[in-house]
């Protein structure tokens, strides 16, 4: 059977166009143009996480000298506080300091006796057990100086007792305990069984 469009009447030629070219149309978006659709909907994701990434970059790199000196500040804090609390300790320094500080008081050390370290979880306890001779005034001037180290030190325990017959220069002999400070490189772990300490309003 011998089949042409030319025989056909002009409006079945024009469907028969119009079929054709719908289905090649169809098997053009179906073959070709959906992977390619999906393919370029996956890139356009991809490319907008790219900008996001970039625009955070860009406003981190902004605020890079804000964060460097940031640091900076907190470094120079931080080596404020190691003055005051220190990381460890050093007896020989420390005798120095009060040995210097009670001869411009006028007082004599008769004893630098350093105690067991005490350990809580974030420093540790040093106490020094002194003895003193000398007289009232220049003990107070002694207590006033050390109280301006840059280090901190606590005095307790203090025992007062007159000399009889006292001297010009030694009416009293007394006796303390100086604590000072050390800043522990690592927490100290809790001991088993013991309860977490409370924080400090």
């Amino acid at each position: 059977m011998d089949i042409s469009l030319a025989k056909l009447p002009w409006y079945a030629q024009v469907t028969a166009f119009a079929v054709l070219g719908a289905a090649g149309v169809g098997a053009f978006y179906w073959y070709y143009e959906k992977d390619a659709r999906a393919e370029m909907l996956t890139r356009q994701q991809q490319l907008s996480m790219l900008l996001a990434d970039v625009a955070k970059g860009r406003d981190t790199a902004a605020k890079l000298s804000e964060f460097r000196a940031q640091v900076g500040e907190l470094e120079g804090r931080l080596d404020s506080l190691r003055a005051v609390l220190p990381e460890e300790k050093d007896a020989a320094d420390l005798l120095r300091r009060m040995q210097t500080v009670a001869a411009q008081s006028n007082l004599t050390i008769k004893s630098f006796r350093p105690q067991p370290v005490v350990t809580k979880q974030l420093h540790a306890e040093w106490p020094i057990a002194l003895e003193l001779d000398g007289t009232y005034h220049n003990l107070a001037v002694f207590f006033e100086r050390v109280g301006k180290f840059t280090r901190i030190i606590n005095v307790s325990d203090l025992v007062i007792k007159g000399k009889n017959p006292p001297a010009p220069n030694s009416t009293i002999t007394a006796s303390c305990v100086a604590t000072t400070f050390v800043l522990l490189d690592k927490p100290a772990a809790p001991k088993p069984g013991a309860q977490p300490a409370k924080k400090a309003a």
